[in-house]
């Protein structure tokens, strides 16, 4: 089957699990930024509760988490399957906690969670981004737009967030000389600020992938990479500082 008719052929399938209120195509294929070789991305709502031992009697190729498997929180669980040839990742996604967090994101409010695979942690309101950007195909879901709340809130807290990673690192070369440590609080300190940039221009942000090249700061991101000494590296950090200070003035 082509493209368009496994899009269709999945959603239905996921659409039939019980409990299943409504599924959502995301990711590259829901905002046609896709290439030929990219993953799958579905989300299945559901209310309340959901067995996702149903999911895995389809016996498809994989692995299938339980409910709260990656961590709890904004990631719920889900599963990673080969279907037809085709990479596909299933998000769990409970209308409830959605909805919670949704509201929680008009007023301007959210949570950022720990989760594997993210360096400076999920925001909660990724939810009301998915909403945002992802192509219903069955049932019905809500539709946002970025609220100006949530646009100063995020804007405001990634970019102190992300003076303080940054502020750290400097103090791990000079007291300590941990380039490892440092290194990790500088990259995660570019990714906070490449939120925050992208929170002030009401750019929904899915995920960490390129959003510092998004946020003009992949130049920034290179010279960290380049550098080779504690002293090159203190160096960048500091020029990195400017940057934020001279974004403000």
């Amino acid at each position: 089957m082509d493209d368009d008719e496994f899009e269709g052929w999945f959603g239905a399938e996921l659409a039939g699990l019980p409990g299943a209120h409504a599924v959502a195509l995301g990711g590259s294929r829901a905002v046609g930024t896709n290439g030929p070789d990219s993953d799958w991305d579905f989300a299945v709502y559901y209310r309340a509760s959901f067995d996702p031992s149903s999911l895995r009697a389809k016996g498809w190729r994989g692995t299938v988490s339980e409910l709260g498997g990656w961590g709890g929180g904004v990631m719920n669980g889900g599963a990673w399957l080969t279907v037809a040839g085709r990479t596909v990742d299933v998000h769990f996604r409970d209308l409830g906690d959605v909805e919670r967090w949704c509201d929680e994101a008009l007023h301007g409010r959210f949570d950022k969670q720990m989760l594997m695979f993210y360096v400076a942690g999920i925001p909660t309101y990724v939810l009301m981004a998915e909403l945002a950007v992802n192509r219903v195909l069955t049932g019905q879901l809500p539709r946002y737009e970025y609220p100006d709340e949530l646009s100063d809130e995020a804007t405001r807290r990634w970019r102190e967030d992300a003076i303080d990673s940054l502020g750290y690192a400097a103090r791990v070369l000079q007291n300590s000389g941990d380039s490892t440590v440092a290194m990790a609080n500088a990259s995660r300190s570019l990714i906070e600020y490449a939120n925050g940039i992208l929170a002030r221009g009401k750019e929904w942000v899915l995920n960490e992938k390129g959003i510092v090249r998004r946020a003009d700061l992949a130049e920034a991101g290179a010279d960290l990479l380049a550098a080779s000494t504690n002293d090159e590296l203190l160096a960048v950090v500091r020029a990195i500082r400017e940057r934020y200070e001279s974004d403000v003035r």
